[in-house]
């Protein structure tokens, strides 16, 4: 890494913890003008997985922030009227439609490549047939298109679905929304505005806007953190970071170079805390180490660990409550109640914004009872309970 400026900003370890906080919209008020759209705009990238618990993960990350929009709402501002396309970013993510431009350095280096993990039969003929496909035929999933899988083990996909995932990768087709979950494909003069419809910023200016756009999203960062926003090299970061307007900070405690929005530091964060269960891939919490570094607090995802190895549950949900992670939970659905099948706290204090939190989660996915199966201690379950009942 080159030598870099010195530091002209010193902040508190809580300083950086407040400013992340705002900068992700969970201090202030809610800007429910903006909206989903808005939260989108926000954040600048909402992750996407296949796990569904009380709602899928792109649903949970504006609820979390605005609170019990409808669903079918959430749905609707992301793919409605060319506001959004899927595209790698973090992982797979949803994407302000403005910021399509800027990923032309990846689509570039996916070109490179000339193949994805799944490699082609017949590049030429397939790629074609699918563009053929779009073009007459409109939007389409994969099964519309002939199929995704080649009909021998689950994950064996046929040359179709090859086909338009390289097609996606390289930007010859864009993934204008999902449907029943399946990736909707579209041509990208359908699916993007003329005004953002070019490749033609070379890799430093689109490297240098995602730099940007993850210090503002993160408000305060180190090399690494906004390395991850976006996946992208330590050494892509290192080329841009001077140019990138972010301002170089020292943070109490952290012990490694770091980096501000400066709108971020141009007023103290202040306003009202949320109180919220959060997805496992929020953009808050979805960097590991920087969690633990901001707040102390040790998250695994336990989706993927067999059973008897889990200690939180399959899905549990940080809960974030005065500016601070205090506890979480494993939901689950039966009927109209809500069950924590598995549920702790750091502090006896977190008892009731843990209920409030139940309780609006189970009331946003039609819920209107709460159970609290397991804790990490009878007292726990008994203060979580009392205080359920209390609301």
């Amino acid at each position: 890494m080159s030598s870099l400026p010195p530091p002209t900003v010193s902040l508190s370890a809580d300083d950086a913890r407040r400013i992340a906080l705002r900068a992700q919209g969970f201090l202030g008020a809610p800007d429910r003008r903006g909206g989903v759209r808005g939260v989108l705009r926000h954040l600048g990238a909402v992750q996407l997985d296949t796990i569904s618990v009380l709602a899928r993960s792109h649903e949970l990350i504006p609820y979390a922030r605005l609170g019990a929009v409808g669903r079918d709402t959430v749905e609707k501002a992301y793919w409605s009227e060319r506001h959004a396309f899927e595209y790698w970013s973090h992982a797979a993510c949803i994407l302000p439609i403005e910021e399509w431009p800027h990923f032309a350095f990846r689509r570039r280096a996916r070109r490179a490549r000339g193949h994805r993990w799944h490699v082609l039969q017949d590049k030429e003929r397939s790629t074609q047939a699918v563009l053929d496909r779009l073009k007459a035929d409109g939007p389409l999933t994969s099964t519309e298109l002939g199929g995704a899988k080649n009909g021998g083990e689950w994950f064996e996909w046929s040359e179709t679905k090859i086909a338009v995932e390289w097609l996606l990768d390289t930007g010859e087709v864009v993934c204008s929304e999902r449907r029943g979950w399946k990736r909707v494909y579209d041509l990208p003069e359908r699916a993007v505005p003329d005004a953002l419809l070019h490749d033609d910023m070379d890799d430093a200016e689109c490297l240098r806007r995602l730099v940007a756009l993850a210090g503002r999203s993160l408000g305060v960062g180190t090399r690494a953190d906004i390395a991850d926003y976006h996946r992208l090299k330590g050494e892509q970061v290192d080329a841009v970071i001077a140019d990138s307007g972010l301002v170089p900070v020292e943070v109490e405690g952290w012990g490694k170079p770091a980096w501000a929005d400066p709108a971020a530091l141009a007023t103290a964060p202040r306003g009202r805390h949320r109180t919220t269960l959060l997805s496992p891939f929020d953009s808050l919490v979805w960097d590991r180490p920087r969690t633990e570094r901001i707040f102390a607090f040790t998250h695994r995802l336990e989706a993927y660990v067999p059973k008897p190895k889990r200690i939180h549950g399959y899905f549990a949900m940080p809960l974030l409550a005065g500016g601070r992670l205090q506890g979480r939970v494993d939901p689950a659905r039966e009927g109209s109640t809500l069950v924590a099948r598995q549920l702790s706290l750091t502090t006896p204090k977190a008892a009731r914004p843990m209920a409030q939190a139940l309780r609006e989660a189970a009331g946003w996915v039609g819920c209107d009872a709460v159970r609290i199966e397991r804790a990490g201690s009878a007292p726990e379950a008994a203060a979580v309970t009392a205080e359920l009942a209390a609301l």
